[in-house]
């Protein structure tokens, strides 16, 4: 039985309908990709699943007692407390009162008497609601996501806020998860570990996302919105752009035909006295029935037209690190750096959260001194920098103001443009170019952050996070254009599939003040490497955002043929063994998950609640290294 159907779901925002009759039914087990362009409508449609807002008109079948949770592409800016508080809130009141007692026996046992004494009535209160086995869950969803329970909120990276987030919804045992640009602000790590966590899961998940990699490692079908209407596709994303691109053929042609039609009708109509006498008037009323089409026919949104102005050509020389460290007093993230940037070349970097990555790249453009070492800048260098926090964009300007800066036309590739021309090229329209930058969605943002950038002539391109909301042909028209691009690039990215296709070489930060550089992107880095990339771990946030940058130029550089590596005996026989252990590691998981679910076990000692724990911890750390084993003997060396 579907756990929910939606018929004839029709939805407008003023004059233009967002969802014009959708019709779908999500089945038990299901991971279905939700795609589309930016302002489609996706984020709307997750939305009405979860039942946060109503359609216009359709019906909504849900089955009785479905459990929904829903992880926005936002988190809420005013969270306080702990890991812990902030989890145990995902059960309404019983959590509440979960999170009074947590807080109760952590002060009890500093000696804490009042406290002691409070303790009592509180679990008597839970005694009442069965909350030892809520208690449970909450502990039990910390250990599986890997978080420390009384960590403050407050000092997590905006990735593990994500997964704090996450597991907040978890808590609640959802039979459907609702997931809107999950893998945002997340690192590779945690991207790896949230596609291992959704994969094993019964749980009916409906997911959003631009990140190509993760969209194919999970998809059972993909869904494309495309003016408010839904199409099905196979879980591929090559055969999704051949039904796409069929599809879209075949309305063109029709659409052609039913013109060609309406121009010979319009013609007849207005024929001479004598005609018009003895005209059929059903073909009038044909007639009058084609007009109608015409006028309520929605037009495919054009593609993003991005062109950088030419640069001048910068020095051989882009930036020389040498023996350079980089961080703040008291803390040092990057040690003893020795790299070689030169003209043309697109350097990725990549690494987990918090270690440093923008950091570095304010060190090496000289924003940001070095602790030691030198650091040398070439000679002509014009940098346009893209920050990951979108703070060159004034809120409180309208579109074409935080673009224009107060100008009506803009200079692009040496013409002189009408700065609503301009912001066309980037899809918006001009009633869109006159609202304020506020009421962009995130993906509108980063397209607006690069209509800015593009303007000024640049020779050396700084990107941080630059595909977070971009929809996936956005993104693949940027790839195209950093490919010819004559500059230098620097990126900071997770999207594996976007650093494959645009760099020429990789720098790796590992989280302890090392960095190596390799040929290739992430594909072609060496087991070893990605080995620890892809473990999780807790990491503070960075102690700095980036302001603006000045600006900068580069050529690319072909790029090496990722080279595969032959696995001994012993490594194909344990990649062979390694989904059977997994399988057996995730039952064990499961049977101490139940148990330690069930009111019963809580009625024996503390110490075996303690152990069975214990084990639950041990199984966790077995699992993702299991995990983590078989990307490594998968990936190509």
């Amino acid at each position: 039985m579907a756990l929910m159907t939606l018929k004839g779901i029709r939805l407008a925002y003023g004059m233009a309908s967002l969802l014009d009759g959708i019709d779908m039914s999500l089945e038990p087990g299901e991971r279905v990709c939700v795609a589309g362009r930016n302002g489609e409508g996706k984020s709307t449609l997750l939305k009405i699943l979860a039942g946060e807002i109503a359609p216009d008109s359709g019906e909504i079948t849900r089955r009785d007692g479905l459990v929904t949770a829903y992880l926005t592409q936002e988190l809420p800016e005013d969270v306080h407390g702990s890991i812990f508080d902030v989890v145990a809130e995902g059960l309404g009141s019983n959590g509440l009162l979960l999170e009074k007692f947590h807080h109760l026996s952590l002060e009890a046992a500093q000696g804490d008497l009042k406290a002691l004494e409070a303790m009592g009535q509180v679990q008597a209160e839970l005694d009442a609601v069965d909350g030892w086995s809520l208690q449970n869950r909450v502990e039990t969803t910390l250990s599986r996501l890997e978080l420390p329970a009384d960590q403050p909120f407050a000092e997590l990276s905006g990735g593990l806020r994500r997964r704090v987030w996450l597991a907040r919804e978890l808590v609640r045992a959802p039979d459907l998860l609702l997931l809107d640009e999950p893998t945002n602000h997340l690192d590779i790590a945690a991207i790896a570990w949230l596609e291992g966590m959704l994969a094993g899961t019964a749980m009916t998940v409906v997911f959003i996302t631009h990140d190509r990699s993760f969209m194919e490692r999970l998809a059972t079908r993909i869904l494309e919105l495309d003016r408010g209407r839904l199409y099905e596709h196979p879980p591929s994303l090559e055969a999704f752009r051949q039904r796409q691109a069929e599809r879209l053929e075949t309305e063109v042609r029709q659409r052609a035909e039913f013109d060609k039609k309406l121009a010979q009708e319009e013609t007849w109509v207005r024929q001479g006295i004598k005609a018009r006498r003895t005209r059929n008037e059903g073909r009038v009323r044909a007639l009058e029935n084609l007009r109608r089409q015409r006028a309520e026919r929605r037009e495919r949104q054009g593609q993003v037209r991005l062109a950088l102005s030419p640069e001048q050509r910068s020095g051989k020389r882009v930036i020389e690190a040498e023996n350079a460290s980089f961080g703040y007093p008291g803390k040092t993230v990057v040690h003893e750096l020795d790299l070689l940037l030169q003209r043309g070349d697109r350097l990725g970097i990549v690494g987990p959260n918090g270690v440093g990555k923008t950091t570095l790249l304010r060190g090496l453009i000289g924003q940001l001194p070095p602790i030691s070492g030198t650091v040398t800048l070439g000679t002509q260098l014009e940098i346009a920098y893209f920050d990951q926090t979108r703070a060159q964009l004034d809120e409180r300007a309208s579109v074409q103001d935080a673009v224009g800066e107060g100008r009506d036309r803009v200079t692009v590739n040496g013409n002189t443009r009408h700065i609503l021309s301009y912001l066309e090229d980037f899809l918006f329209p001009p009633a869109r170019s006159r609202q304020p930058v506020s009421a962009l969605s995130g993906g509108e943002r980063n397209r607006l952050l690069l209509a800015k950038l593009f303007l000024r002539p640049a020779n050396l391109l700084i990107l941080d996070e630059p595909t977070n909301d971009l929809d996936v042909e956005t993104l693949e028209l940027l790839e195209t254009l950093l490919i010819e691009y004559t500059g230098t690039v620097m990126v900071v990215s997770h999207d594996r599939a976007f650093l494959d296709n645009v760099v020429t070489s990789t720098l790796v930060l590992d989280g302890k003040g090392g960095a190596e550089e390799f040929v290739g992107g992430w594909s072609d880095l060496p087991a070893r490497v990605t080995a620890p990339l892809l473990e999780t771990r807790i990491q503070a946030p960075e102690r700095s955002t980036v302001p603006p940058a000045p600006s900068s130029e580069p050529r690319p550089t072909a790029r090496a043929a990722p080279a595969t590596r032959k696995l001994s005996y012993k490594e194909a026989r344990e990649l062979e063994q390694l989904p059977a252990r997994i399988e057996r590691l995730e039952a064990q998981r499961e049977d101490l998950a139940s148990r330690l679910s069930d009111p019963e076990t809580f009625r024996g000692s503390l110490e075996r609640i303690q152990e069975l724990q214990r084990e639950l911890d041990t199984l966790e750390k077995e699992l993702a290294t299991a995990y983590a084993r078989w990307e490594a003997l998968e990936a190509p060396a």
